[in-house]
């Protein structure tokens, strides 16, 4: 095989695609409005529910034009949404997830799932935040998204947003992780090494009926459907921006990292599963499992792991002080499942915390 050229290496490029809450800037309630939106020219897809909405980046090599093309698109939306009288919200869930009743997106694709999956589609009010990450070879893909799975659990516990559902604390720093979990095709990647196996296990899985196509193959990594990428699908959504661009550093150093080390040791689904109950329970809260040494270490702790890992390509791309330097303000600030808590035992209503989410979500604090 030959060897790639810079700009189609493994992990020469990324993309990121952002899921949003639609509500209501008076109330706080969730608003199915996707429709305005998508009429709004504001360059958005729809997503599952009426009351969500979907942007995606560009393709680009640097974490500054990544960053810039965010920006615009939050708020080109923020704008058009405003026009409406709605908000967006960037996070995993809002206090009205799985509780507001709204049809899902006139799509027949949709309709097929609501419809199959009945009350699991009803409580699918969640928004995540996914990298992709260019990965031309898709035998290699494969094997990316298998070596990766170990680390993403430390992803999920760094973004998590989702504390709140059906208009409650659920003790969970991402409920969404938990809402998502009893879909069947969802969790860390399998066990198989080609693309020719990858294709035959989902092809099977179409043949069950149980799925309509691969698009509804939820890994937390998995070879995208669409694209000559690794997508990254663990993360909750992000409501500050600085979270998003690091998500996308560490996502697009893991997978160029795994690409390049045949030797890298994989940590077994069982505990990867564990570890990622652990991520969404506490966050950054409480220690995390590291499943590549079966042991419980503080959360911190892993998070730096994870950043060694893979600070060899960080540097080599002229990364590495930035990403190093918006883990340690994370670290520092917490997830967003520790502001919005610190809100609630303040005494905030659900409308203030929605507030919030919309503000930060626009920047604006």
């Amino acid at each position: 095989m030959s060897t790639p050229t810079a700009s189609h290496a493994p992990g020469a490029t990324m993309g990121v695609e952002e899921e949003f809450h639609i509500v209501d800037l008076e109330t706080g309630q969730l608003r199915a409005s996707a429709r305005a939106l998508l009429d709004s020219r504001a360059d958005v897809e729809p997503e599952l529910h009426r009351t969500m909405i979907e942007t995606g980046t560009e393709v680009h090599h640097s974490l500054d034009e990544l960053r810039a093309d965010l920006i615009a698109r939050r708020a080109r939306l923020v704008t058009a949404a405003e026009g409406l009288g709605l908000g967006v919200a960037a996070s995993g869930t809002v206090p009205g997830s799985g509780a507001s009743v709204a049809r899902v997106f006139p799509k027949a694709r949709y309709q097929w799932i609501h419809e199959e999956y009945q009350q699991l589609v009803a409580e699918q009010q969640v928004c995540a935040c996914q990298v992709q990450v260019g990965v031309p070879d898709r035998d290699l893909a494969v094997r990316v998204a298998r070596r990766v799975r170990g680390w993403l659990p430390t992803l999920l516990a760094m973004s998590a947003s989702s504390p709140t559902f059906r208009g409650g604390d659920t003790g969970y720093a991402s409920y969404r992780t938990v809402a998502i979990s009893r879909w069947p095709t969802v969790g860390p990647p399998p066990d198989v090494r080609s693309a020719r196996e990858y294709d035959r296990l989902i092809g099977s899985l179409v043949d069950t009926g149980v799925i309509k196509d691969a698009g509804m193959i939820y890994y937390d990594a998995r070879p995208s459907a669409r694209y000559p990428t690794v997508e990254i699908r663990i993360a909750d959504g992000c409501p500050d921006l600085d979270d998003v661009v690091l998500l996308a550093g560490l996502s697009r150093a893991l997978v160029a990292t795994a690409a390049a080390d045949e030797e890298a040791p994989e940590a077994p689904v069982e505990l990867v599963r564990a570890a990622t109950w652990r991520a969404a329970r506490s966050g950054l809260e409480e220690d995390l499992v590291d499943p590549f040494a079966s042991r419980a270490v503080p959360a911190g702790e892993l998070v730096d792991a994870l950043l060694e890992h893979v600070r060899p390509e960080l540097s080599a791309r002229g990364e590495w002080p930035t990403v190093r330097e918006l883990a340690d303000r994370l670290l520092a600030r917490g997830t967003s499942a520790e502001r919005q808590r610190e809100l609630l035992a303040a005494g905030a209503s659900d409308a203030d915390l929605v507030a919030d989410l919309v503000a930060v979500t626009a920047g604006r604090t």
